[in-house]
């Protein structure tokens, strides 16, 4: 099973399969045009072969990470990109009218993130060791997609872009009030605070990131205007003139949809704005990955904006901009994935071997689902009136570049964790 349907996936380089027994197979022809294109793994239990014919989204990576899959000759990334490459030249955009059923009723159990599934949620991916994720971010600590203005930009300088985008379409002012929904460690609320004189909220599920953005606030000596809380978002009581979040709506869960944008014009004046930046579907609704959903995000799901759109529309939210970035995550996460594998060889290890080759199996896989799975970055600015923001885009350039010039933001240097008594 698993040599027919590489035999019908392999058109371009060459994948040369050793299976448990021995015998070896090569799938597709190397060509002088793609030297790079030369991978071989060997399999190694009796039902791995059957395992990857049956569900590949699952048992890839999983195999991978229990070393029953090891690579011979190129790298995790080598037979990754094999493997996107020609499932995107294999493939036409395929039919989302409707993703079936059975599919349907799974992804409504695996999203439907209560109060109290949502904390355990954040706590599975956030609150790892804070030492882990210095590993591979930027200074800033940003775990979201960056703003790659200029492709030589670094991945700081990137991230610092990201932070002046999403402020030129808040349109700060002084002595606005802020809600930052899914703040992270800090590090936008706190630019955001740098950048004008404005008070800022910041909530969180991660206990972890919590005890690191209220230690950056007192550093930074911004602890009186800006403040860090343990809340879900539907515990919040406004009102905000703005409200930021990135990289927290694919937490959410379709099942949410209707009352976390209802909640957002609840919390937002009558002429304030909102701007939310998430990952999503340039090819329709579908579920997550059923690796990522076991692994890296429980109860996540990346939304189409088919499905966002009708939602924010019922809300009684007028959408006045909608942005699609797309490579710009791709960008993001080769830097991340180049920094972790070099932190991984040459400064030691905070967790185990096995550990380790699931981080590489999720930054490299998701670098590549930007790349040729379809994913993007969009950022949704909302608002509650039709006039709350200028007739044209040209404010958002004239901020971004005022901002860019006056050097406004700087780098905040995250603290570690104290001791707790």
């Amino acid at each position: 099973m698993l040599g027919k349907t590489l035999r019908r996936l392999i058109k371009h380089g060459r994948l040369t399969v050793v299976r448990p027994d021995g015998d070896e197979e090569q799938f597709g022809e190397l060509t002088a045009a793609e030297p790079r294109q030369d991978v071989a793994v060997r399999l190694k239990g009796a039902l791995t072969s059957l395992k990857l014919s049956l569900h590949p989204d699952l048992y890839l990576g999983e195999l991978y990470v229990d070393g029953a899959l090891i690579l011979e000759r190129g790298t995790l990334w080598d037979l990754l990109e094999l493997l996107g490459r020609n499932q995107l030249e294999r493939e036409s955009v395929p039919d989302n009218s409707a993703i079936g059923p059975l599919q349907a009723v799974l992804r409504w159990i695996q999203q439907s993130n209560s109060r109290r599934a949502a904390r355990r949620h954040v706590a599975h991916h956030y609150d790892l060791s804070h030492e882990h994720y210095r590993q591979f971010l930027d200074t800033d600590l940003q775990y979201s997609c960056a703003y790659f203005a200029d492709p030589s930009f670094s991945l700081e300088q990137a991230q610092e872009a990201k932070k002046r985008h999403i402020a030129a379409k808040l349109l700060l002012e002084p002595g606005l009030r802020v809600l930052d929904v899914g703040c992270g460690w800090g590090g936008l609320a706190l630019s955001l605070a740098e950048m004008e004189r404005v008070e800022v909220v910041g909530v969180t599920l991660s206990r972890e990131q919590l005890i690191v953005a209220r230690q950056r606030a007192k550093q930074a000596q911004l602890d009186e205007r800006v403040r860090f809380t343990l809340n879900d978002y539907r515990e919040i009581e406004g009102p905000f003139d703005r409200i930021v979040s990135v990289g927290m709506f694919e937490h959410v869960g379709v099942p949410n949809y209707a009352r976390f944008f209802q909640k957002i014009r609840e919390l937002l004046s009558a002429d304030g704005i909102a701007l939310i930046h998430s990952i999503g579907r340039s090819n329709g609704p579908t579920i997550t990955s059923a690796w990522t959903q076991k692994y890296i995000f429980p109860g996540g799901h990346i939304p189409a904006l088919s499905e966002v759109a009708p939602v924010i529309e019922r809300a009684g939210l007028v959408l006045t901009d909608l942005e699609v970035l797309r490579l710009h995550y791709a960008e993001t996460l080769r830097h991340w994935r180049e920094r972790f594998l070099a932190s991984h060889r040459h400064d030691g290890r905070i967790y185990d071997e096995r550990f380790c080759r699931m981080w590489e199996f999720y930054l490299a896989s998701s670098e590549l689902a930007f790349r040729y799975g379809g994913l993007m970055v969009f950022q949704a600015q909302l608002a509650r009136q039709m006039d709350s923001v200028p007739l044209t885009r040209d404010y958002m350039y004239e901020r971004e570049l005022e901002g860019s010039r006056i050097g406004t933001m700087r780098l905040l240097t995250p603290v570690k964790r104290e001791a707790q008594p």
